[in-house]
């Protein structure tokens, strides 16, 4: 890629101002714990909002989000919702509130919160902790293997090196360095540091998507991608098969790339993606840097506020540059991809997209935000875990009473020694990435079961908890192994009944254990859902207790949400393809959900803070 001097300036700014304000923030980081863990818990919730969507604005989805927009158009919309991408929806709904309740510090010590301190408990404590542990060096593997890759494809220089007889790839040297300096301004500044920066770096990310929607808008017209996509590539909506046919256009090969996805069967999926998406989405997030920022937060109603305002500043404009790209590469990258063969790969066409038609200075910007971008995910990661290994090992079990300044120097050491193994990873990531992907699709496959019954029953137990985690990853490994042709999706059903299953066989095990650690559990949480016997309980202890009775209102504004969100999703897009009619009702949608979350929720938040 060719840089002039100003955007190779523009980028070594950025990061140099990271560093030094990283550097300055380390002194509040340095108190204790909960400082370098969840600021202190004075943090702004806005702060933290931003921050959470600066840690979910990664390189990788982005260029997954350009390549499934150009094969599937404004289909691609609903393909989030594999995740989901709507469960930040339930999150800020009522969960966040739920979450921020407890006053703890990790995941794993929320569930000795749920659970109480019995033998089912503990191994429920432990098998999180693992959890946690292993998906983050997972996910710094794959950052430092993506990141050399994008690094060697928009940057100009030959980084390789020999080193004792090992030859160091441009591409590792430049993951190198970038995690490197990410790893040293966040163990050096805590979440103060994380969240600062990320706020840095979401305002460049939000500046260059917008300078990029701007270029591909003055660039392409309706007509001209009309004139390169299938029939039916720019409507929304399906039928119970996809029926978009590539033959006749410029990129026929594209028919393989929708064939090898599977989902050609778009009704069945969609059915599938809202079965998991309800499961997933009430299990609540999986214990890292999203439930780290929903713990730091001042109080409930303020963890509730940052969910929400995560959404209303990630979606239009990072879908604006996502549109941007795909336009720009479906009308003038034809030749470049077609040379590439039957197999077009799509990572690629965001670098190309960048290189061939961003101006000096955008490019600079645009480069220093997808940095900024990659650096705020990792350092998410990197500060999230380490409290697992300090709060919920060596504290709990191995030195109760160690002082504040002993237990921040051993989360920076943690913290480093993560990296430095997640790096491990990252190098021989062509060795152990089927080790890697069994790990992460083991434990992710085992959680959604047991992380729904832990909010919404209340018979169940750690010990239920522990067995159903371990039969989802037993389900989940069978198939990641016997049966890796199938599409997961179509799988879950499976692994949720397995999961279940372990989950009741637990359970009934043995009597209730702990019952007055789940009576202060739902005493000072307040879930909504099968709590009769507890309830009970608490009522007769403390006539003055009023259960949750907002099932009905956190429903109906979960559905409200899905659909606000969906529509910051398609506005961008619809306004790229010069679609107005359908922009001017989703807009239209947009300010009429709005409306009816701030009279049904926002609303109610200034009395959660008081119960």
């Amino acid at each position: 890629m060719s840089l002039t001097y100003i955007d190779i300036a523009i980028v070594i700014a950025y990061v140099v101002g990271v560093l030094a304000l990283g550097f300055y923030l380390s002194n509040k980081a340095s108190k204790n714990m909960e400082s370098y863990f969840l600021g202190g818990n004075e943090m702004p919730w806005y702060y933290l909002g931003l921050s959470n969507a600066s840690g979910m604005f990664d390189i990788s989805g982005t260029m997954w989000s350009v390549g499934i927009l150009f094969v599937y158009g404004l289909k691609s919309a609903w393909l989030p919702w594999l995740w989901p991408v709507w469960n930040q929806v339930f999150v800020f709904v009522y969960l966040a509130i739920w979450m921020r309740r407890s006053n703890v510090m990790t995941g794993a010590e929320w569930i000795t919160f749920r659970f109480g301190d019995g033998r089912g408990a503990k191994l429920s404590h432990i098998i999180i902790v693992i959890f946690a542990v292993i998906s983050v060096l997972g996910f710094i593997a794959y950052f430092f293997e993506g990141i050399g890759k994008y690094s060697t494809a928009i940057l100009p220089w030959d980084m390789s090196f020999d080193f004792f007889g090992y030859h160091v790839s441009s591409a590792r040297s430049y993951a190198l360095i970038i995690c490197g300096l990410t790893s040293l301004y966040t163990v050096k500044g805590g979440m103060h540091s994380v969240v600062a920066t990320e706020v840095m770096q979401f305002v460049i990310m939000t500046i260059a998507c917008i300078g990029v929607g701007i270029v591909a808008f003055t660039m392409v017209d309706g007509e001209q991608i009309a004139a390169v996509v299938p029939d039916g590539w720019n409507n929304l909506w399906f039928g119970s098969e996809l029926d978009l046919d590539w033959s006749g256009t410029m990129f026929p090969q594209v028919n393989e790339k929708i064939a090898s996805d599977g989902f050609d069967l778009f009704g069945l999926l969609f059915m599938m993606m809202v079965l998991k998406g309800i499961f997933a989405s009430v299990a609540g997030p999986v214990p890292s840097y999203d439930m780290q920022r929903i713990l730091a937060t001042k109080t409930p109603s303020e963890a509730a506020k940052m969910g929400f305002l995560t959404i209303c500043v990630l979606y239009l404009p990072r879908y604006f540059m996502i549109i941007g790209f795909a336009v720009l590469a479906l009308v003038f990258m034809g030749p470049e991809l077609n040379a590439m063969g039957d197999a077009i790969d799509f990572e690629k066409v965001l670098p190309m997209a960048i290189n061939q038609f961003l101006p000096v200075g955008l490019k600079g910007l645009m480069l220093a935000g997808f940095l900024a971008a990659f650096m705020g995910t990792f350092a998410a990661f990197v500060n999230s875990a380490p409290a697992y290994i300090v709060n919920d090992i060596y504290k709990k079990y191995i030195n109760p009473g160690a002082a504040d300044a002993q237990l921040v120097r051993l989360s920076i050491l943690s913290s480093l020694g993560l990296v430095m193994v997640g790096i491990f990873f990252g190098f021989n990531a062509g060795s152990l990435n089927t080790l890697i992907l069994w790990l992460s699709s083991s434990l992710y496959g085992g959680y959604v079961a047991a992380n729904v019954l832990k909010w919404i029953w209340w018979r169940f137990t750690g010990n239920g908890y522990f067995w159903g985690m371990l039969f989802g990853l037993v389900a989940s490994t069978v198939k990641f192994i016997f049966f890796p042709e199938y599409v997961d999706i179509f799988v879950f059903p499976i692994i949720f009944v397995f999961s279940f299953v372990g989950c009741v066989i637990g359970t009934f095990l043995e009597p209730l254990p702990n019952k007055e650690a789940v009576m202060a559990f739902y005493r000072q949480t307040r879930p909504w859902g099968f709590w009769g016997p507890i309830k009970e309980a608490v009522m007769a202890e403390d006539p003055s207790f009023v259960p949750n009775q907002d099932f009905k209102r956190d429903s109906f504004n979960v559905l409200v949400g899905i659909v606000w969100q969906m529509a910051q999703v398609v506005i961008p897009i619809y306004f790229m393809l010069r679609q107005n009619t359908e922009m001017v009702i989703w807009s239209a949608v947009l300010i009429i959900t709005s409306f009816l979350l701030k009279k049904y929720w926002w609303d109610h938040l200034k009395t959660v803070d008081e119960k």
